[in-house]
């Protein structure tokens, strides 16, 4: 099996690095909260109302906070610093278990990935991204235009196709979705392509026809392989906050996600939705996006998550 963190260490370390950088950029920083501070209740609720406002959620928030107060309470911590390490260990507790990178599995060929997920999330360019990395990884690679719902959407999706020099199976617009995927995997086993990546129309999970037609696209795919899709990936736009919980359940029920992408994570103070995501489903969180640009794109880290989130604001070093 080939792993998809297969990077030179430089390239490892400046996306962690953006990573640290570029995670809740927004007014709601833990950091600034504890360097110089003496621990009490006004310190803790004062946490609290952050975490919340990252976005970590109600139970999690909750929960994190009385294991505080309790190793305080036992004078376990001692200082404001020894605060802010319980609490990256908190935080990692939850996050370590889903730090789970993609491996495309090289006897399964093609190795089958379904993306999905709403419209304005980046599913398209995560795509483009993906068929670009695993290039990068000396495999071959195919994508489906499977969104023909949207206008313009295989144009979009040509363009990517493009760009990472990998063809591009589709047809006309309003096709059937399912008759479009089941052609790419027809051709992509006829050319031995070791990867096939297939987009679908970035259905709203409210929509029910449209998640009956995903549901069917899977089916289809399976008349050639039993075990396609290998990987149902969900792309979910971390700016959405706790609506993202609810997309991710309902992707999850009506086919059953594998694996997500959180992108966007440079332009939200609602970081800490990543956390509150791995807590409910404990699914596998492959990459994550802080950019647009190719090397804004890597393998989700949650060391480096938890030290972008819990970094002080500017001009508050820690």
């Amino acid at each position: 099996m080939t792993a998809s963190d297969d990077k030179t260490p430089a390239e490892s370390r400046g996306f962690l690095a953006r990573l640290r950088a570029k995670v809740n950029r927004g007014a709601s920083w833990l950091g600034d909260l504890v360097p110089g501070r003496r621990i009490d209740d006004q310190l803790l609720e004062e946490l609290e109302t952050r975490l919340l406002e990252a976005d970590i959620g109600v139970e999690v928030a909750t929960a994190v906070l009385a294991d505080l107060h309790r190793a305080v309470a036992r004078s376990e911590l001692a200082d404001a610093a020894a605060l802010q390490g319980a609490l990256r260990k908190a935080l990692l507790a939850i996050l370590q278990p889903v730090e789970r990178p993609l491996a495309i599995d090289r006897s399964k060929k093609p190795f089958v990935i379904l993306v999905v997920g709403v419209n304005g999330s980046g599913k398209t360019t995560t795509i483009g991204k993906l068929a670009s990395r695993f290039r990068a990884e000396g495999l071959s690679v195919m994508l489906a235009a499977g969104d023909t719902f949207r206008a313009a959407a295989v144009e979009q999706l040509a363009v990517w196709a493009e760009r990472a020099a990998v063809p591009m199976i589709s047809q006309a617009a309003g096709a059937d979705p399912a008759a479009v995927v089941f052609d790419a995997l027809q051709s992509a086993r006829a050319r031995g392509i070791d990867v096939l990546i297939a987009d679908t129309a970035g259905r709203l999970h409210t929509q029910s026809h449209l998640m009956d037609e995903l549901s069917k696209v899977a089916r289809v795919l399976k008349r050639l392989d039993s075990e396609a899709p290998h990987e149902v990936l969900l792309v979910l736009d971390a700016g959405l906050g706790q609506n993202a919980l609810r997309q991710a359940e309902q992707f999850h029920r009506a086919i059953g996600v594998t694996g997500i992408v959180v992108t966007k994570l440079d332009g939200t103070a609602k970081g800490g939705i990543v956390i509150a995501i791995a807590q409910r489903f404990g699914l596998p969180i492959r990459y994550v996006g802080v950019g647009e640009q190719p090397e804004d794109f890597g393998i989700f880290d949650a060391g480096a998550y938890v030290d972008g989130l819990l970094r002080a604001a500017p001009g508050n070093p820690q």
